[in-house]
């Protein structure tokens, strides 16, 4: 025999859970049901309560049973006794904050509990008949259901049999037999229920952990994502406009206008990350691309073999392109980028970035989601992989360093390769 698992416990707040990602499990139809069923729930401290009630009620039924035979002082205060010890017991059976104490002793609270079944009731008559239902209910919580409910069966049974040993008439028999059932049934269920609704608040308290989390998350990488591009673009073209200004004044100024424009864009992004997931136009991310790499004095080169999606897809793979952008500025010296768009006989949009300005340390294609190629590439993979696509990277045969990142378009219509 071995003890029941322990529930959790808490609340939690919908908004949060309701901004989890995949749900639990994975399962966002399962995630939207705990949050159901969570509203819909009592808190778990009246559940609990309930169940005292039902608990307290039917041993004060029993004892007044009990007084309402007129025993002695003695047998009234051995009764009471009794029946404290059966609640209590009860209580060992049942509590959360004591599942430790029960998986270590349970065998002998049960047979203490057997015991102040049985052996008062042959004292006390039936007055005493319903504590079986206690006990049948503490085997169906504490024990396995393989065991529990055999023996239930024979309390029931045992339960049956008290009435013609303690000479009660047929219906009196029957009536132990009934009550003794409905007892360890309701007693069982009650309990049953007060430990589902602390596993669906504890559950909605996880899904909203796990929303804030994946909240930080999301910040975390648009801030990398769109401002690392940006103050890449105006350090970049600053450095150029102060080489500009003895020169070619007039080009410098271009220059500065360009800055302020990334500025501001960037002001923008912030404030749009701030209320959330921005949307992006891919074709404007490439045109935007191509100028920042010549401001850089990066010979770039942009192919369109496909018409270009809108929405997600569109904010994600623009998403790749200015973080793929941002890299090669920051740890190339390349002089030459080739960014390609192409659809796939198998409706793939696939985004090639290449570039000539990388020390040749890679002989492959990896997969960045290793980690080895920091943060920035980590979190594309992670979008990426958010709709089915993947990442990769690599040198090609020509030296070039290439990301490739490929994205299902479903029905959109595409140009086979």
């Amino acid at each position: 025999m071995e003890a029941a698992a322990p529930a959790a416990e808490t609340q939690v707040d919908r908004s949060l859970g309701e901004t989890a990602t995949g749900g639990v499990g994975g399962n966002p139809t399962l995630s939207a049901a705990v949050r159901a069923l969570g509203l819909s729930a009592p808190p778990p401290r009246l559940a609990q309560s309930v169940v005292l009630i039902v608990e307290c009620g039917f041993v004060l039924t029993g004892f007044l049973n009990i007084a309402d035979a007129r025993p002695g002082p003695l047998t009234l205060v051995a009764s009471a006794l009794g029946f404290s010890l059966v609640f209590l017991l009860q209580l060992v059976h049942t509590t959360q904050r004591l599942r430790r104490f029960r998986a270590r002793w349970y065998r002998w609270t049960l047979t203490l509990q057997a015991l102040l079944t049985y052996l008062p009731l042959f004292v006390l008559g039936f007055g005493w008949g319903g504590m079986a239902g206690f006990l049948g209910a503490s085997l169906l919580l504490v024990l396995r259901p393989t065991v529990a409910w055999p023996l239930f069966g024979l309390v029931t049974v045992a339960a049956a049999s008290t009435g013609p040993l303690l000479g009660m008439h047929f219906v009196g028999s029957v009536y132990i037999a009934v009550s003794t059932v409905l007892t360890g049934l309701i007693v069982y269920g009650l309990n049953r229920l007060a430990q589902l609704v602390v596993e669906v608040h504890a559950a909605q308290t996880e899904l909203a952990r796990l929303a804030v989390t994946q909240e930080r998350l999301r910040f975390a990488r648009d801030l990398h994502d769109l401002l690392g591009y940006s103050l890449s673009a105006v350090t970049l073209k600053s450095e150029l406009a102060c080489r500009l200004v003895p020169a070619a004044p007039e080009r410098a100024l271009e220059e500065l206008r360009s800055i302020l424009e990334i500025s501001r864009q960037a002001l923008s992004d912030v404030r749009t990350v701030a209320r959330g997931y921005r949307d992006m136009s891919l074709s404007t991310e490439a045109v935007s691309a191509q100028a920042v790499l010549a401001a850089a004095g990066i010979q770039a080169e942009v192919e369109c073999r496909v018409d270009l999606p809108e929405g997600e897809v569109s904010t994600i793979m623009a998403t790749v392109l200015r973080e793929a952008i941002t890299n090669l500025l920051r740890h190339s010296k390349a002089e030459h980028c080739r960014i390609e768009f192409r659809g796939t006989s198998s409706g793939d949009l696939v985004l090639t970035i290449a570039n000539d300005g990388v020390q040749k340390t890679a002989t492959a294609f990896r997969d960045p989601s290793d980690g080895s190629d920091g943060s920035g590439l980590g979190n594309l993979q992670f979008r990426l992989a958010s709709i089915g696509g993947h990442l990769k990277s690599g040198l090609d045969e020509a030296g070039w360093f290439v990301l490739r990142a490929a994205v299902p378009l479903g029905q959109t219509a595409c140009q086979a390769d």
